[in-house]
C-alpha cells in the first residue's frame, strides 16, 4: 500500500495516478510512474473477489522501505509526496465501504507481520489471512483466503543500485507465475513485468518527469494473440496546493480528468474532481468529493456523483493506527433499496 506524509496530511494512493518522490537526502526528485489500485470492498463485487484491502499495482518504480519506529521510511526515500492526479482519489473513494469489515493487524519484534481481514456481504462472509516477514533486503507476503488460494510475493530490494525484483504466485493457478523488475534513477522510472509460463503476457511502463511536471505510459502485449492488451499514458502538474492530470486508458477509449485542491492542511481540508469522457459512446460523467478533519483523529468526507449518488463517511482514530469508520450512501434511482450503511473496523494493537 502507498502512503505518503506530507505536512498534516496523510493519504493513501488509489486509483491511476503518478507519485513524485522526493529524497530528503539527495535533494533530488523521482517520477514513480503509474499506480493502479483495485477498487475492492467500495464494490461488493470485486470485495468478493480480492477479500483483502486495496493493494496498489505498481508499473513503475516506488520505494518500499520499511518504516521506522518514527514513521519515517529507513533509506533514502524517506518523504513520499504523492500528488492525487486523477478522480477515484483517496477523496473520492477510500474508505467507503457499503458492508461490514473488520480487520486485525500486529506485527513482531523478529519482523513478522499477520494481518486477518473478514468481510460480511449480505448473507455471506468472505475472509483472508495474511503474513509478511522482512528480513534485511528481503520481504515475504503470504495470504491465504476462504477459497483455499495461497498468493506468496517475494520481493527483494537493491540487488543493485535503484532497483528492486518481486517474484509471486498463486496456489492453485499453475499460470499466476510473474516475475517484476523495477529500477528507479533520478527523474526516470521503469517497471518491466513477465508471466513465468510458456505464453507469458509482456508488460512496461516508464515515467519521466518532475515534481512539478511528468509524463508516462504503459503497454501490455500478449504473445500468444500477438495482441496488446494495454496502453495508456497521462501527463500531470503538480504544484503545492493543487493537481492536475489528463490521461488516456482503456486503449485510447477513455479520456479522464482530475483535479484535487488542498484548502486548509491544518484542518485537512481539500476538494477533488474527476470527469470522464468515452470517445466510442461520447458518454461522460464526474464526481466530485471533499474532505474535512472535524478534530485531529476525525474525519468526514462527502461526495456526488453525476447520477445522483451521494456518499457520506466518518472516520475516527479511537486509539493509535486504530480506526472506525462508519458510511452511508443515497441513490435516488434504486427502487428497492435506495439507501446503504457501511461499517469498517480496523484494529492495529
Amino acid at each position: 500500500m502507498i502512503q505518503w506524509t506530507a505536512g498534516p496530511f496523510k493519504k493513501k494512493c488509489f486509483a491511476l495516478k503518478f507519485c513524485s518522490v522526493f529524497s530528503t537526502r539527495k535533494k533530488k526528485t523521482y517520477i514513480a510512474g503509474f499506480v493502479q489500485a483495485a477498487k475492492t470492498l467500495a464494490q461488493p463485487q470485486a470485495a468478493a473477489k480480492t477479500l483483502a484491502q486495496p493493494q496498489a499495482r505498481v508499473f513503475a518504480v516506488l520505494d518500499v522501505a520499511p518504516t521506522s519506529s518514527t514513521g519515517h521510511r529507513a533509506g533514502p526515500h524517506s518523504l513520499f509526496l504523492c500528488w492525487v492526479l486523477v478522480a477515484e482519489s483517496d477523496i473520492l473513494t477510500k474508505d467507503y465501504y457499503f458492508n461490514h469489515k473488520f480487520s486485525l493487524a500486529t506485527i513482531s519484534a523478529a519482523g513478522l507481520g499477520i494481518t486477518a481481514t473478514g468481510v460480511k456481504l449480505d448473507d455471506v462472509f468472505v475472509g483472508d489471512i495474511s503474513t509478511q516477514y522482512k528480513s534485511g533486503k528481503t520481504i515475504v507476503d503470504v495470504k491465504v483466503d476462504t477459497n483455499s488460494n495461497v498468493s506468496t510475493t517475494v520481493t527483494v530490494n537493491e540487488i543493485v543500485s535503484g532497483a528492486k525484483t518481486t517474484f509471486s504466485f498463486k496456489i492453485p493457478d499453475q499460470k499466476s507465475g510473474k516475475l517484476d523488475v523495477q529500477y528507479l534513477h533520478d527523474h526516470v522510472a521503469i517497471n518491466s513485468s513477465i508471466g513465468m509460463n510458456t505464453i507469458p503476457v509482456l508488460e512496461l511502463a516508464a515515467a519521466i518527469g518532475s515534481r512539478k511536471f511528468g509524463i508516462g505510459a504503459e503497454v501490455g502485449f500478449d504473445s500468444t494473440s500477438a495482441t496488446f492488451t494495454k496502453y495508456n499514458a497521462g501527463i500531470s502538474f503538480n504544484q503545492h496546493d493543487f493537481s492536475a492530470a489528463l490521461i488516456l486508458a482503456d486503449k485510447g477509449e477513455t479520456v479522464k480528468a482530475s483535479y484535487i485542491h488542498f484548502l486548509d492542511p491544518l484542518n485537512r481540508s481539500a476538494v477533488a474532481a474527476e470527469m470522464i469522457h468515452r470517445l466510442k459512446t461520447s458518454e461522460n460523467s464526474f464526481t466530485i468529493g471533499t474532505s474535512h478533519a472535524l478534530d485531529p483523529l476525525t474525519l468526514v468526507k462527502a461526495r456526488l456523483s453525476n447520477n445522483g449518488k451521494l456518499a457520506v463517511l466518518c472516520q475516527h482514530e479511537w486509539r493509535p493506527k486504530s480506526l472506525v469508520t462508519l458510511s452511508a450512501e443515497y441513490d435516488p434511482k434504486a427502487i428497492i433499496s435506495p439507501s446503504r450503511l457501511g461499517l469498517a473496523l480496523a484494529l492495529k494493537p
